[in-house]
């Protein structure tokens, strides 16, 4: 009996068939996107989330629940963000979650300057509710997205020789900036409702005064009250930025598509249609702005993927 041999595109839809896309609920676009690379990859990306992850929500909860944090707090945290970024330096191979860590930071060659720039990122959201400036919004999001895309990007860069992984051939911040402030400039968007449901604002405070605007005011229309004219202008300011990265992120994937091997080639692709998604459902004119309005279903999630692995072709 002649033995059949599986096509790429075979491995892809069996990849895709395998995907529970109602389950992947942190960083999903990431991690639906590096379920496409080899399993040892995909683990380290896992990895690396997880423990992102941790010191983000210690936060963002505590301001959940008491909106800001007290001075007399605010040094415990800083003293937290420093332990969990010195669990790296620090780590016991005796304790199995820092064994993995080192093991994931040392095979896949990961730097450190991305989990030092998402620790500073932390330690900003300790000090201040909010941002002064759009482009303070901007730099912080170097930290808060710039971080995790940037190790996305560096798994995915890497290439595989005599079983070693080799660091990626290209300027791995420089290629993750653009998608990484995209894809943050449409989340603060998309997660508008929630976030001030959750005692949490990312919209910069010079666009809120800009249009008239104060947070009492957003975090009414955020539990279902009347969507101002002036927030309007402002998203659409927002989404006008956002676009400008959204031109630059497709040129950066460009350039590197003939560094990375096929199945790389794929994520990408996956990731940007993932956040090019809740780009197209942002509604300026007549919007309502809701959790339910912005975010996809697990089902359309799932189906625009299998759009791109349909056309997709490797470069």
């Amino acid at each position: 009996m002649e033995t059949q041999v599986q096509t790429p595109i075979d491995l892809y839809y069996q990849i895709f068939d395998s995907i529970d896309f109602e389950k992947i609920i942190d960083h999903p676009n990431i991690l639906i996107a590096a379920n496409f690379w080899d399993k040892e990859r995909y683990q380290a990306a896992k990895n690396c989330y997880k423990f992102m992850r941790a010191i983000d929500d210690l936060i963002d909860n505590y301001k959940t629940e008491h909106i800001t944090i007290d001075p007399e707090n605010q040094a415990q945290f800083e003293t937290d963000v420093y332990r969990w970024i010195n669990t790296i330096a620090e780590a016991s191979q005796e304790i199995p979650s820092q064994r993995e860590l080192i093991e994931t930071v040392h095979r896949f060659s990961i730097p450190f300057w991305p989990l030092e720039a998402f620790a500073k990122s932390m330690i900003y959201d300790i000090y201040h509710d909010g941002f002064p400036t759009l482009q303070g919004f901007i730099d912080y999001a170097g930290g808060a997205s710039v971080a995790p895309a940037s190790i996305f990007v560096h798994l995915c860069g890497l290439t595989k020789k005599d079983g070693n992984y080799i660091s990626p051939v290209f300027d791995v911040k420089r290629v993750s900036t653009p998608c990484a402030i995209f894809s943050y400039l449409v989340h603060i968007i998309r997660d508008f409702q929630k976030d001030h449901l959750n005692n949490l604002n990312y919209f910069p405070d010079d666009l809120i005064a800009k249009y008239g605007m104060n947070r009492q005011q957003l975090l009414f229309m955020a539990k279902g009250g009347q969507i101002t004219d002036g927030f309007r202008k402002m998203v659409r300011e927002l989404y006008e930025v956002a676009d400008t990265y959204r031109d630059e992120t497709y040129r950066m994937i460009e350039e590197i598509r003939p560094f990375l091997e096929p199945r790389c080639q794929l994520s990408l692709e996956i990731i940007f249609a993932l956040y090019l998604m809740v780009f197209e459902r942002i509604d300026i004119e007549h919007g309502t702005f809701s959790t339910n309005e912005l975010n996809p279903t697990p089902e359309e999630i799932k189906e625009r993927v299998g759009q791109v692995i349909e056309r997709f072709e490797v470069v």
